[in-house]
């Protein structure tokens, strides 16, 4: 997901996704333990789309703080 499309959820919307991805990155890695996944990158891309959910978040909540 491009950080231009992640800029335009709101800040709950962007809490329930986080929590989406760290779900869905959890059962992720149960399959890959137990040999149902081989492609380890699809597990680093959903990674680095939650980093930048997180950090679009942090930014968002400082904003509204002010």
């Amino acid at each position: 997901m491009k950080i231009i499309d992640i800029r335009k959820f709101s800040t709950q919307d962007l809490t329930v996704e986080t929590s989406k991805l760290r779900d869905e990155i959890a059962s992720l890695k149960r399959g890959l333990h137990m040999g149902e996944i081989q492609n380890v990158r699809v597990i680093r891309g959903k990674r680095k789309d939650l980093a930048r959910m997180l950090t679009v978040l942090g930014e968002q909540l400082v904003k509204e703080s002010k």
